[in-house]
């Protein structure tokens, strides 16, 4: 990432005007608040790359899946490329592995070993379990509606 933002140059713009006019005066003709004009003048360092965004994903997470995991998941990914997510999951449980089954589902998407089949047959059956329950409660209601055309 060498290249050099227009972002980071009204940054720069920013922090030369701070220090020749004061963080007062900058916050007003910039429209930003003083806070975060002394954010970018604490992390500026006379280099225009320190006023690149930084990212905000978290380094480790600590329940974070182990290598241990992810290889046992790869490894029976290898050798069960057609068990479904619950027969999958019910093997690795019997291997050691302790995960819920929608963390096992992530996993598996994250690291692209579920097929785009079974994805979609996935969602599919979840649209068809959301109609069904739909169905239901129509069908619950039929009745009154009957009961409605009497009396009009």
């Amino acid at each position: 990432m060498a290249s050099i933002t227009q972002d980071m140059k009204y940054r720069l713009s920013l922090i030369k005007y701070a220090k020749r006019f004061g963080v007062t005066k900058a916050a007003i003709k910039y429209h930003h608040n003083r806070q975060y004009i002394y954010r970018w003048l604490r992390r500026y360092d006379g280099s225009i790359e320190s006023l690149r965004e930084r990212s905000r994903r978290p380094h480790s997470h600590k329940r974070q899946h182990t290598s241990l995991e992810l290889k046992l998941i790869s490894d029976m990914g290898r050798r069960n490329p057609h068990a479904g997510l619950v027969v999958f999951w019910i093997k690795l449980r019997q291997k050691g592995y302790s995960r819920s089954i929608t963390g096992l589902y992530r996993v598996l998407i994250r690291q692209s070993l579920m097929p785009k089949k079974l994805r979609i047959l996935n969602i599919f059956l979840s649209l068809m379990n959301r109609c069904s329950i739909l169905v239901r409660r129509f069908i619950n209601i039929l009745p009154l509606m009957n009961s409605l055309d009497f009396i009009m």
